[in-house]
């Protein structure tokens, strides 16, 4: 028994009658007693005892209508689901972030959005930018956000905040009153440092060189936010992009503009190859008023 023939016989055992099954059906009453017919041809006993003209299911029958009840049930939420997204009502949006932006702007902007969008189901994780690259090409995600992207022809990218590296220190560091904070100022002084392999270490590295001073860390790290734990716990300051003193969650960081300017671009981004969803376009949306809020603020403030 096929789908239509199964919901042929349904029609019959709900109706009770082949009249009222193809008027529910919008078929012809022959139509249905023919596919009745068929149908127990093809399985070889009878469904209906026909008496007086009328139609009484065998237990067989029953038991066919009770155990295909789950089936139907199922096709009934695909049916749905497939209106829904046709009307957009549900969607899914997959996201990937630097823990910079995921722990920090990412993470608020998913509070709203969830709340406002309560029929898209998300996906979200944190990882290191080369892991989030990977995930947007190979279309594990829809989104990617980053700092410092570099280039990447594969992706389509939007910058969401063009901003710079920052230094950050205990608020008992001699440091922590200055105006602004050179490589200068940094000789000499206990200093955390990103690793070199990094787009952002490369860069603050890069700074040091052009100012005649050595790049001399007492403790080399990868993430931004393990060099503010560092700096928090006194081990010394450290120079790291804009979000992440915030991300951090340090209490008593003071953090404090760096010169010469050293760019950091947080980025959005997604695959060339396949259309974002349309959720995808609001969640940007909620995340650039996130930004209006919180970039003002990301300078000049103890933590």
């Amino acid at each position: 028994m096929n789908l239509r023939q199964l919901e042929i016989f349904r029609a019959v055992m709900r109706c009770q009658t082949t009249m009222g099954a193809a008027t529910a059906l919008s078929m012809s009453q022959p139509a249905v007693s023919n596919a009745l017919k068929q149908m127990e041809s093809q399985i070889g006993f009878l469904l209906f005892d026909r008496i007086n003209n009328r139609l009484f299911p065998t237990e067989a029958a029953r038991m066919i209508y009770e155990d295909s009840e789950p089936l139907f049930a199922m096709h009934a939420a695909l049916e749905t689901r497939v209106r829904d997204l046709r009307d957009d009502k549900v969607a899914r949006l997959r996201i990937l972030s630097t823990p910079p932006l995921g722990h920090g702007v990412i993470a608020q902007t998913l509070v709203r959005f969830a709340a406002a969008n309560p029929k898209v189901r998300v996906g979200f994780d944190v990882r290191h930018l080369d892991e989030v690259i990977e995930g947007v090409e190979t279309g594990a995600a829809d989104l990617g956000f980053g700092l410092a992207l570099g280039d990447t022809p594969s992706l389509k990218v939007q910058a969401l905040h063009e901003g710079a590296m920052v230094c950050v220190c205990r608020e008992d560091h001699p440091l922590a009153r200055q105006e602004v904070v050179t490589p200068d100022l940094l000789r000499g002084q206990s200093f955390v440092g990103l690793e070199g392999e990094t787009r952002m270490g490369q860069s603050v590295r890069t700074a040091f060189e052009a100012s005649g001073v050595p790049y001399e860390a007492s403790v080399m790290v990868r993430y931004c936010g393990t060099a503010c734990v560092l700096a928090a716990a006194g081990l010394g300051a450290a120079v790291v992009d804009a979000f992440s003193p915030a991300a951090s969650g340090q209490a008593g960081l003071v953090v404090l503009p760096f010169a010469p300017r050293v760019p950091c671009v947080a980025s959005a981004f997604w695959s060339g190859l396949r259309r974002p969803p349309v959720a995808a376009g609001r969640f940007l949306d909620a995340l650039r008023v996130t930004l209006s809020v919180t970039v003002p603020h990301l300078v000049g403030q103890g933590g």
